[in-house]
């Protein structure tokens, strides 16, 4: 087996790993299609984003489908504490999802028998991630979002304000719910979204990574059509850019690297008040 990984910096703590497994034979199944991108926009002076993106496919023969894990975490803190914790935290569930989901499965059918409920080994990822960043980074937080992806289908946990979208012919669908206080507000009727996208304290979340204790974790589970797209990323994204902005990106774009890219270019322009991350994976064809 041919295993590659390549770690990046400190100022841009995120990892991409490739795993493949073939015979040098010609049997082929298509790779996993993702693109990311994390900037420190235009204001800030480090990056306090984190995005791990793992994905590992095997030769025709294997009954697996392609895995992919897509993880992104935006920190907060002083003295780059945030830094830190999200570059923790991404890599703490990273681990945790990779060992209980992935790895059983290259022991063969009964080893992946066994394996736990996908939703299951989410909470648990994050939950771990969020003990280890409390005892190792206090004082600091981030949130958190984890999408494995297997075939069409998507699994996601998160916490904070960090989002996962759909795009589809029919538009663009927000699949998770704020972990916000204007958030809140509005779902109470005490704000509009138009008044939320607008008030001083839109990005004051009232759950996160870090903060100790119980955590509550939100978990999805979306089947994404052939050929549409899921799109994880930070409120530097989300905050600066339209859906309408979005969509026309990732639609019109060569290639997923090339529309990460122009997301995190059309934030920049708009002021790129905030780091920026963005990571896109498009569901197989069939």
């Amino acid at each position: 087996m041919h295993f590659l990984r390549r770690l990046i910096g400190r100022e841009n703590p995120s990892a991409q790993t490739e795993i493949q497994d073939g015979s040098g034979s010609s049997s082929e199944r298509p790779r996993m299609d993702v693109g990311w991108v994390t900037d420190a926009g235009k204001v800030r002076d480090h990056n306090e984003d984190a995005a791990l993106v793992i994905t590992a496919a095997h030769d025709a023969r294997q009954a697996h489908p392609p895995f992919g894990l897509l993880v992104l975490a935006d920190g907060m803190g002083g003295h780059r504490a945030g830094e830190v914790a999200s570059s923790l935290a991404a890599r703490v569930a990273a681990h945790h999802i990779t060992r209980r989901s992935y790895l059983p499965s290259l022991l063969g059918p009964e080893q992946d028998a066994r394996r736990p409920a996908l939703t299951e080994v989410l909470i648990d990822a994050v939950q771990a991630a969020n003990q280890t960043v409390s005892e190792e980074v206090p004082g600091s937080g981030t949130t958190l979002i984890c999408a494995l992806v297997l075939e069409t289908q998507a699994y996601i946990a998160h916490v904070g304000d960090s989002r996962a979208y759909v795009i589809t012919e029919d538009g663009m669908k927000q699949i998770t719910h704020d972990h916000s206080i204007v958030d809140r507000l509005v779902d109470t009727g005490q704000l509009t979204p138009e008044e939320a996208a607008e008030h001083p304290q839109k990005n004051v979340l009232y759950r996160a990574i870090g903060q100790g204790g119980a955590l509550d974790v939100d978990t999805h589970v979306h089947k994404v059509g052939a050929g549409d797209y899921l799109l994880l990323c930070s409120d530097g994204l989300w905050g600066l850019v339209s859906e309408t902005t979005m969509v026309d990106l990732i639609r019109e774009a060569p290639s997923l690297q090339e529309a990460c890219r122009q997301l995190v270019t059309a934030a920049n322009d708009a002021g790129g008040s905030d780091n920026i991350t963005a990571i896109l994976w498009r569901s197989p064809l069939g």
